[in-house]
């Protein structure tokens, strides 16, 4: 069954991949419109947002959920579109920004730990990394439920010479790894279920923020640094390493983690259109994670 779902529904996606870009965006515009008539998401949405700006009016809130469902759109779209996108395209739209410093840790052998959010396009922000640094990115995933969907994806986020491992997988490559000189790559704003959680305030909220980047970076201390994917204008995106931590190994518990949740709440306060709001980030409460014992 997942096969013929699959075959059934791929020429669609092939054929809305090959789309040239103002074509996509025209796709776009009429898929804002279906997610309006059906709602999707839209009491999530919502409710994220009202929490997260209890400053702002009904009327600003109804905005911002609007302009929301335009980018989700637009975001979907791109996303399918990394199927065909040439070398050239990624980097024209995503332009990436190397620093001096980050080439200097390369030359010195110094692997990273990289973080971001669902924020802006983190799709693209792999290729267009890949394709202008001297690091082999690693990107650390959650395989889709559809294998046949999961090989596809991952066809696409790997045709740059990126790398892909299930999250399961992530400490045992990291060790394999060791010898090479790897950016490490975490998207690392969902909902964490597990009792060694870190527990913070995020957008107004009491939030849970996985612990696994902060407790790899210094096992291995690796340098975190936090990736900027900032939207410039509708299709076009800009890419800006920025450091968090040299030395990880000398940080107290949850620190690397408070200090990446409140750089990502900056962007987000900065943009919030651009962030992942249909996502159920907040389904966990604190009380319902067990105790150690």
């Amino acid at each position: 069954m997942q096969a013929l779902s699959f075959y059934l529904i791929y020429p669609l996606i092939y054929l809305v991949a090959s789309l040239p870009f103002w074509a996509l965006y025209k796709l776009s515009d009429l898929m804002y419109y279906l997610f309006r008539i059906s709602g999707y998401r839209k009491d999530v949405v919502l409710q994220n947002l009202r929490n997260s700006f209890p400053e702002k009016s009904e009327q600003e809130i109804q905005a911002l959920c609007r302009a929301y469902f335009r980018y989700l759109c637009d975001l979907t779209l791109e996303t399918l579109k990394t199927i065909t996108t040439t070398a050239e395209e990624a980097k024209e739209r995503c332009v990436y920004h190397s620093p001096d410093w980050l080439e200097k840790m390369h030359d010195e052998k110094k692997s990273l730990i990289i973080v971001m959010g669902h924020y802006g396009n983190w799709e693209w922000a792999g290729p267009s990394f890949s394709l202008s640094s001297k690091y082999q990115l690693v990107v650390i995933y959650r395989p889709l439920s559809n294998p046949y969907f999961d090989k596809m994806m991952v066809k696409a986020r790997t045709k740059f010479n990126t790398k892909i491992t299930p999250a399961n997988q992530t400490l045992r490559d990291m060790v394999a790894n060791r010898k090479s000189i790897t950016a490490t790559a975490f998207i690392a704003d969902q909902a964490a279920t597990t009792s060694n959680a870190y527990w913070t305030t995020f957008l107004n909220q009491d939030t849970s923020v996985y612990n696994g980047p902060e407790k790899l970076a210094v096992k291995f201390n690796y340098p975190v640094v936090y990736m900027k994917v900032s939207r410039t204008r509708r299709g076009y995106y800009e890419l800006t390493p920025e450091l968090l931590f040299e030395n990880p190994a000398n940080t107290a518990d949850g620190e690397i983690l408070e200090a990446f949740t409140r750089r990502l709440e900056r962007d987000i306060l900065e943009d919030p259109a651009v962030w992942l709001w249909s996502h159920k980030r907040w389904k966990h409460k604190r009380a319902d994670i067990p105790m150690k014992g």
